[in-house]
């Protein structure tokens, strides 16, 4: 059962190492299929140097294990609640990597400082409340979901425009249309974090943020209707654009 889509995850897992975004098993990539309503994750606790393809676990939306040997990551609820709310995501990435886990951790949202942030984040990058002590005690995986989604409600953002948050406390979840997305999305938001910090250290600000027009035009270049970053449609570009 789902094959193709237990490699492409498998495939994502294994860029987390190759890209610097986890220590040891630090992380996990899931990847779903909307037809079948079935996700397929990493197993948990299984080192990357030893992972196969066929170590992909198949899920359903409840979580409920369809297909595997191994159990599932420990983060399959929240993955789980991720998809059910947000259905236009494809694939998800959860990692430990330690610059977006230093905004986590100072619960602190990771500013718009330029154009690098800018190309793929519409804004800043949000952190969630702190989970109560009944929410970690109950159903703490559950609730690590439930509070990335109320964070996204409370304030009305948008999961393609804002592909990725950061738990308090905990660390990054993102996301995209596919798992390989994902993956993409988690190495910006680490590198936009390291490159904000340095930012607020060196200016003293806070909130060293992009002014809005500029953070207008870096994303909507590369995003919407009107995009004409990259070589999808090169013959239209005009010498304004290519400058």
């Amino acid at each position: 059962m789902l094959e193709t889509l237990k490699q492409e995850v498998y495939e994502a897992n294994m860029q987390l190492p190759k890209l610097n975004l986890v220590t040891f098993t630090w992380g996990n990539v899931s990847g779903i299929d909307r037809d079948k309503e079935l996700f397929v994750i990493k197993p948990s606790g299984v080192a990357y140097d030893k992972l196969k393809p066929n170590d992909m676990v198949v899920v359903d939306l409840d979580g409920q294990i369809v297909e595997g040997e191994l159990n599932p990551s420990s983060d399959t609820p929240t993955h789980a609640i991720l998809y059910r709310e947000f259905p236009e995501i494809g694939g998800i990435v959860h990692t430990h990597s330690p610059w977006a886990v230093s905004f986590a951790q100072a619960g602190m949202d990771v500013p718009a400082c330029g154009t690098t942030h800018a190309d793929t984040f519409y804004g800043p990058v949000p952190v969630t409340p702190q989970l109560s002590r009944e929410q970690i005690t109950d159903d703490y995986e559950g609730n690590t979901g439930r509070v990335i989604v109320e964070t996204f409600k409370k304030y009305q953002l948008d999961t393609d425009a804002v592909p990725g948050v950061l738990v308090q406390d905990h660390g990054p979840f993102t996301w995209g249309a596919t798992p390989d997305k994902a993956v993409y999305n988690a190495k910006v938001l680490e590198v936009v974090a390291e490159t904000a910090y340095h930012t607020m250290q060196l200016s003293g600000h806070t909130d060293p943020s992009v002014p809005q027009y500029l953070l207008d035009k870096h994303y909507y270049r590369k995003h919407g209707d009107n995009a004409y970053y990259g070589q999808s449609n090169p013959k239209s570009m005009t010498h304004e654009h290519i400058l």
